[in-house]
């Protein structure tokens, strides 16, 4: 595993076990339990909206630094649906992306379209407090996991009614791809230099399991982009940065939507 993620899986763990002395695991999971709330379907969800944008919600990162610092999540949220995102992903993590377990919350009371919640979890706990907290889906990252716990989790997962996304880098991570697994996510950048290749979800297309959602991740900077990886097979895109860069990600997706006629990548959204 990569000296960054590395890094990150180790602080997650302290984080993690440091909640669990605020609230321990068995409550955590009675109080999810409590819920009761039926979560929306981020399958579906791609499948009924002509984008197929899963549009997210993050304030910095580890290789740009701050991205959008002052964002509010649910302006932002708000924004990326009214202007035609199938869902939203909301980045949790607080020390290198900048967000928190809250701004999951503050977004499910904003909209009602599917959330998945982008974090790095190593733990059943964090599953219960993504469904407590308002997730609708999850993602399990296969190179910080091994297949065992991303079956585990996965199963939890599952118990809460969500849907869990296996987010894949490289061709090491197609054995970690469980068979109950709901949707693929094929991340472009490199966790390495956190360098970005689009050629990454076109090389792995191929070789992912049959009847699985398949997303597209990281790198898509244009309508033609997502024309492109729809024509062979894709059926979602996860585009965070380009918008959220922007002073108002809102009017930013939907001149990625609907692109200029004059620009070149114009591609009717009836035609993707």
């Amino acid at each position: 595993m990569d000296n960054i993620l590395e890094t990150i899986a180790d602080n997650k763990r302290k984080e993690v076990e440091a909640m669990k002395h605020i609230v321990n695991e068995d409550r955590m999971f009675s109080l999810a339990s409590l819920s009761k709330r039926q979560p929306l379907s981020l399958k579906c969800a791609l499948k009924g909206n002509y984008s197929g944008i899963i549009a997210e919600f993050k304030r910095r990162s580890p290789l740009r630094g701050n991205i959008n610092v002052q964002a509010d999540v649910a302006a932002i949220v708000k924004g990326y649906v009214d202007n035609g995102a199938a869902a939203c992903s909301v980045h949790t993590d607080s020390r290198f992306f900048g967000g928190s377990i809250y701004d999951l919350a503050v977004a499910r009371h904003s909209v009602q379209v599917p959330l998945l919640r982008k974090d790095f979890l190593v733990d059943k706990y964090q599953i219960a407090e993504s469904y407590l907290y308002g997730a609708d889906a999850v993602t399990l990252i296969a190179s910080m996991l091994t297949l065992e716990e991303i079956e585990s989790m996965m199963v939890v997962a599952h118990s809460f009614g969500m849907e869990a996304l296996v987010e894949i880098h490289s061709d090491s991570d197609l054995a970690k791809i469980p068979a109950c697994t709901d949707l693929v996510g094929i991340d472009n950048r490199n966790l390495s230099t956190f360098a970005v290749n689009l050629d990454t979800s076109y090389n792995l297309i191929g070789r992912l399991p049959a009847g699985i959602a398949r997303i597209a991740e990281s790198g898509i900077c244009s309508h033609n982009d997502i024309h492109r990886l729809r024509t062979i097979g894709y059926d979602g895109f996860l585009i965070g940065e380009n918008f959220m860069k922007k002073d108002n990600p809102a009017d930013a997706i939907d001149k990625f939507i609907h692109p200029p006629k004059y620009d070149n990548s114009h591609i009717h959204p009836n035609k993707l």
